[in-house]
């Protein structure tokens, strides 16, 4: 199963040239840009790991793509992502965000159905990651 999350979620994975391009069109918009990984991508989960810190300063895509990399040899069975921010307004807030690695094996989530007062169906969406193995040791 193929986690979409994300702008860009529902096309092939992004090439190098590709992400750079996305990375300048952000560099020529001001925003800040930083890289993050997790290994549980449940939808909920908005809280990934900061790879670094965030690039306030970095004006060449080149220099980011570098810490991508840099991170896909670090986490190479990890999630990772792009966000961008945008603070013109004086308000940190995500403005474009898109996965550039994902682990090899993607395996999925399950719903669960629960019955509850008054014959309510109530559902939860839970990652098969997390049920098999504890963080840090899911892929």
């Amino acid at each position: 199963m193929k986690l979409t999350q994300g702008a860009f979620s529902f096309l092939p994975d992004l090439t190098d040239a590709q992400v750079t391009k996305q990375i300048q069109y952000a560099l020529n918009k001001s925003w800040a840009i930083s890289i993050e990984y997790t290994d549980d991508p449940h939808p909920r989960n908005s809280y990934w790991e900061m790879w670094g810190l965030p690039l306030f300063d970095v004006k060449d895509p080149a220099a980011i793509l570098f810490e991508i990399n840099m991170a896909r040899k670090a986490k190479p069975n990890y999630y990772l992502k792009i966000a961008c921010f945008d603070n013109t307004r004086g308000i940190e807030s995500c403005v474009l965000s898109f996965i550039v690695q994902r682990p090899s094996y993607e395996p999925g989530f399950k719903m669960t159905r629960q019955e509850v007062k008054g014959r309510q169906l109530v559902y939860t969406l839970e990652s098969y990651s997390v049920d098999a193995k504890p963080e840090g040791e899911r892929y």
